[in-house]
């Protein structure tokens, strides 16, 4: 125990290491913590966690497990439930039913369980998880109805997965003391009474301590945490292993209740439950022994094999019959089903406490689990985007914008990107902001975009660009650097800052490669004076109507003869020319209240539907057929009408 601490802050380092790993790769970060574990325990042998934390092994594991099932069912959200569609939901009730009664006869045929801890197996292999079919979505970009089913099928089989999983888990520890089922069912009677009872009890009183702000705000997250957590241990006290029932109803109820503020407790549980998987499933993993190895022999690659190819094709099947999709839609939603978190986190506790009654095959739960679970990941991340091209069910390239802001800026820009026929999401962390945007038909989201909530909700199949019309600085470059490594470089865009006497100071940040939008002189406090002055973003497409070849021929005329050519204030289609023959910067003129503010195209969105975003580097010339995205003066609007 002498070097615990540098034991300890050696995981920490190789969690961090590969969580960096997995977001470089783009896959989900369970995938490189379980490798990372194995490789630090039954491979090397470097990481022995039975004589690392000992007897307080368990209570550990416990706790942590707790608080992941508390943070997965805090955002499940009935209402969510009810609201996307038959097809998910038919997937989270009768899909779930169907894969865990047929993963429990494959584990019983194939690998010889006993029927309860086969069904225990069936109902763990059920939970999909957000943290590991999100990543996956990104880079397949299925067809946006199939996006959603996947997506809100992997938010919301995540809690209701872990409630079958620890009802079923109650149900065979309780059990596997005695022969007599009545009493079995007695005992989780009781189990499943205290549970539900403290959860509600639980949930409901503290909510409203939340609801009537009787603690600081300051204390909500801490407070919660605490209650949660004493909940869990009382019950576990006065009924062993009721604990994990009554933190999950507990985190539903206060999802469910109104008035409850529970997002900064999310944003909260977020950063706490990284930290916990980080260590967990490094930990988990170097737990397993060479000999628990060596027991994947062929049953369990059949056992996969059976629950890839049969189960979840049989259990999609049934629950899209009559949705209207076609073979290859459902094809593709048979083949996505990757194991996440919840799975792994729960297996591993219930294999240490069913070891320690000596129930037979709990030795053989965790890495048949984790084989799934690698499996999965790694098989379906390679193949899904390929599969996706062949049975081409993929979108085309996605052109939507999401704009950082809500304020008038940014929905005076949401509003021509719509009109050039652009998809566009708004967020906000203010709440007005983004009821004002709802108000006007704009979709927006509410939240920290950088976090995990936002990564889990906000809908981002079909955008492709980001564009930051925020007031806050770092808001706007810490976006920029997020979602430069979903979208891609050239796909994001910082907003110039007026660094005052600071200009001068040449600082290298990781920023730097990232293009202004509009220009180095177009920032956010000149957009939004302006805006308030009466300024406006219009929207005209340049058609190639007789007027306009005619004015176009015209005003070229005059410029083959040395003639200098009309004003583009003349005449509203004279402007185009103006587009047409001049390199102009952006920044410059856009920023500027004199005249020629609005001869500057900020935005072409051509034919195709992709835009092309004015920077200070690489200023636009419109191209017939365009829709010219423009800041036009007061004084400009009159001549326009």
């Amino acid at each position: 125990m002498e070097h615990a601490g540098l034991t300890l802050a050696a995981v920490g380092l190789l969690a961090l290491g590969s969580q960096w790993l997995a977001w470089r790769l783009k896959v989900p970060a369970i995938l490189t913590l379980l490798i990372a574990g194995i490789a630090a325990g039954p491979v090397t042998g470097l990481l022995d966690p039975d004589a690392l934390f000992g007897e307080l092994l368990f209570p550990l594991v416990s706790l942590a497990v707790a608080v992941i099932l508390f943070e997965g069912s805090l955002t499940l959200n009935f209402r969510e439930l009810g609201g996307h569609g038959r097809t998910v939901r038919r997937l989270v009730t009768w899909g779930a039913l169907i894969t865990a009664l047929c993963g429990a006869l494959a584990a019983r045929w194939l690998l010889g369980l006993s029927w309860e801890m086969a069904s225990l197996l069936g109902a763990l292999l059920v939970v999909t998880g957000p943290t590991v079919i999100l990543p996956l979505l990104q880079t397949l970009r299925a067809r946006e109805h199939l996006t959603q089913i996947l997506r809100w099928e992997g938010i919301l089989i995540d809690p209701v997965g872990a409630i079958g999983a620890v009802l079923v888990y109650e149900f065979v520890a309780l059990g596997s003391g005695t022969q007599a089922l009545p009493h079995t069912l007695m005992l989780f009677a009781q189990t499943a009474l205290i549970g539900f009872g403290f959860g509600v009890a639980g949930g409901y009183l503290w909510g409203q301590v939340l609801r009537q702000h009787l603690l600081p705000q300051r204390l909500h997250s801490f407070g919660t945490l605490m209650t949660m957590l004493g909940l869990f241990t009382l019950s576990n006290t006065l009924f062993h292993e009721s604990g994990l029932l009554t933190v999950t109803v507990m985190g539903a109820w206060l999802a469910n209740m109104r008035g409850v503020p529970t997002r900064p407790i999310i944003e909260f549980k977020e950063t706490l439950s990284i930290l916990l998987i980080s260590g967990l499933f490094i930990l988990l993993a170097a737990r397993l022994t060479v000999e628990q190895l060596a027991l994947l022999g062929w049953p369990a690659w059949a056992f996969l094999a059976v629950l890839l190819l049969l189960v979840r094709p049989l259990a999609v099947w049934l629950c899209t019959l009559g949705s209207g999709l076609d073979w290859r839609e459902k094809s593709l939603l048979a083949f996505i089903s990757p194991r996440g978190i919840v799975a792994a986190a729960v297996a591993s506790l219930f294999a240490l406490r069913l070891e320690e009654i000596g129930v037979p095959g709990a030795d053989r739960l965790v890495p048949v689990t984790f084989l799934v679970i690698i499996a999965t990941v790694v098989s379906q991340s390679l193949l899904a985007r390929p599969l996706g091209d062949w049975l081409k069910v993929r979108r085309p390239s996605a052109h939507g914008v999401l704009i950082i802001g809500a304020n008038p800026v940014a929905r005076q820009m949401a509003h021509c990107l719509r009109q050039a026929r652009l998809g566009v999401l708004l967020t906000d962390s203010s709440w007005d902001a983004v009821q004002a945007a709802r108000a006007e038909g704009l979709s927006a989201y509410y939240g920290d975009p950088l976090s995990e909530h936002a990564a889990q909700h906000m809908e981002l199949s079909g955008i492709g660009y980001l564009m930051p019309l925020s007031p806050y600085r770092e808001l706007n470059d810490l976006a920029a650097l997020h979602f430069e490594h979903l979208l891609g470089q050239g796909q994001v865009f910082r907003l110039a800052v007026n660094l005052g006497r600071q200009a001068r100071r040449q600082h290298a940040t990781a920023i730097e490669h990232v293009p202004y939008l509009f220009g180095r002189e177009m920032t956010f406090a000149q957009l939004s004076s302006l805006v308030e002055r009466g300024a406006r973003f219009e929207v005209e497409r340049l058609d190639e109507a007789p007027r306009s070849r005619a004015l176009l021929r015209a005003s070229g005329d005059k410029r083959a003869s040395g003639e200098k050519p009309a004003s583009p204030d003349q005449h509203p289609d004279t402007q185009r020319e103006a587009h047409q023959g001049k390199d102009l910067a952006p920044g410059k003129r856009a920023g500027s209240a004199n005249a020629g503010t609005d001869s500057a195209p900020l935005i072409c969105v051509g034919t195709s539907g992709r835009p092309r975003i004015a920077t200070a580097d690489a200023p636009l010339t419109p191209r017939k057929g365009d829709h010219v995205i423009r800041l036009v003066m007061p004084d400009r609007q009159s001549s326009r009408k």
